[in-house]
């Protein structure tokens, strides 16, 4: 290969694969020593250098130079031509990886190629990604040459190629989105502080504005909501709540958990643990549906959060006390400190620091470790008394729905005689209940097991 020849090729593929020039000498380099060691044997020690201005190739073989016109002889071209080939792929690919894994957490935009199964490839200009279905908005279908937004979740090698894993479901995306369609956000007058979202569902939003004369909230939502709608619309019509910011978390809880309104916010340092007290009509909106709204909020805010009515508290303090005053060497008094400190139940008790016990109780390591070995003891008892009362709720159920079933095969058949159907189902309601009716007997004996350990304080 004449040196002219060498720098037209160096310029072509540094321009055409956007691979640095000297990636590319030190592949050529490298290729001309493997098609020379296959001429010279392994154990030679070659050398190879390429001048970077001229494109003239220089060589030693065990010290001694080679001659221009014996190193063009003694190469061979295909072997040489392969080595290049591979070096330059190497180079491309880790071009390519080292390009998108800095933009990991970052949008982009691409066109899908095709769908298939669960997975679509999306082309991002010169190179290809695909998004997984566990990466995808639930609901979300593709179609060919339709354009989408995702961020890239993983960037890897993977033998020759690269492998660009994209995501829809993750918080980066409604941040890059807000930055995108929000000035004030990617000036920096606006930050986003916390988000935390449910795919396809619901996120909320934390704001906090560095001017006082920008509303952060309604500089998000824009004139008649037209900047959250564009949001809104390219996370497939899932529902954005923006919350104001603050470092006070008596502020920063009541204001996630909205639209609710909060009575009061009681926060339990050594839990970790708000729990909120909301009126009766409150009580379903701050929760959510599923309990949406309250784990958004937590999330949110880094805190586990409780909600419950005054009564509800009322009640679970009144027996947190009592259980656990009837735990052997844990006094009444310490017991109403426990409660003060957010400890509502059995649960709450096995899970803590048995110094701060002992610092509370002026207990001794051991009265501690028997303490915290009965609370352990008694939440295992009250949690199989709760799954053996959702089993039994279950179990009715199943009977109120064959129930329910006999019924209406019955007033669809209008008639005196019961047809052969009615007769069926009559007998399957039969089984069903003789199936899943629970002795008497054996209720009585759960029901005793779990006041015998005490029902666990705290609310599921």
């Amino acid at each position: 290969m004449k040196p002219d020849e060498i720098l037209r090729v160096v310029d072509a593929i540094h321009r055409d694969k956007n691979i640095d020039k000297e990636i590319v000498f030190g592949a050529i380099e490298s290729a001309l020593v493997t098609a020379l060691t296959k001429q010279y044997g392994e154990t030679a020690d070659i050398a190879i250098s390429i001048d970077r201005e001229n494109g003239r190739v220089s060589g030693t073989h065990d010290g001694v130079e080679i001659d221009t016109q014996e190193l063009s002889g003694r190469i061979g071209a295909q072997t040489a031509k392969q080595v290049i080939i591979q070096k330059i792929r190497e180079a491309e690919r880790d071009a390519i990886h080292d390009e998108y894994e800095e933009q990991v957490g970052f949008m982009v935009s691409g066109v899908v190629n095709r769908h298939e199964g669960a997975m679509a490839t999306v082309s991002l200009g010169g190179t290809e990604a695909i998004l997984p279905r566990s990466e995808q908005i639930p609901g979300e279908s593709y179609h060919p040459n339709e354009r989408i937004r995702a961020t890239i979740f993983e960037v890897r090698k993977q033998g020759s190629r690269v492998k660009i894993i994209l995501s829809r479901i993750r918080p980066q995306l409604v941040q890059r989105l807000f930055e995108q369609e929000i000035p004030e956000i990617a000036d920096g007058v606006i930050e986003i502080r916390a988000i935390a979202r449910e795919p396809g569902y619901r996120s909320k939003v934390a704001v906090i504005s560095s001017d006082a004369r920008v509303d952060c909230v309604g500089a998000c939502v824009g004139v008649r909501g037209n900047r959250i709608k564009n949001i809104v619309e390219e996370l497939g019509g899932e529902r954005i709540d923006i919350v104001r910011w603050s470092d006070d978390l008596q502020v920063l809880v009541p204001n996630a958990l909205q639209p609710a309104e909060v009575d009061e916010v009681i926060l339990c340092q050594m839990l970790g643990r708000g729990i909120v007290l909301v009126r009766e009509d409150q009580l379903s909106l701050a929760i959510g549906r599923r309990g949406q709204n309250v784990r958004l909020a937590s999330k949110l805010c880094g805190w586990d959060i409780e909600i419950m009515t005054r009564d509800e508290l009322d009640q679970q303090i009144e027996k947190a006390v009592e259980g656990f005053a009837s735990i052997e060497g844990l006094e009444p008094e310490v017991a109403e400190r426990l409660v003060g400190e957010g400890f509502l139940s059995y649960d709450d008790l096995s899970v803590i620091e048995p110094d701060d016990l002992m610092e509370m109780g002026g207990l001794s390591e051991e009265a501690v470790d028997a303490i915290v070995n009965e609370a352990e003891r008694r939440a295992a008892i009250a949690e199989e008394a709760a799954a053996d009362q959702r089993r039994r709720q279950r179990e009715q159920d199943q009977i109120d729905a064959a129930v329910a079933a006999q019924a209406a095969e019955t007033d669809a058949a209008q008639a005196p005689d019961a047809p052969p159907e009615a007769a069926a189902a009559e007998a399957a309601l039969n089984d069903v209940v003789s199936e899943t009716a629970v002795p008497d007997a054996a209720v009585a004996d759960a029901e005793s097991m779990g006041d015998a350990g005490g029902e666990a304080p705290a609310a599921e």
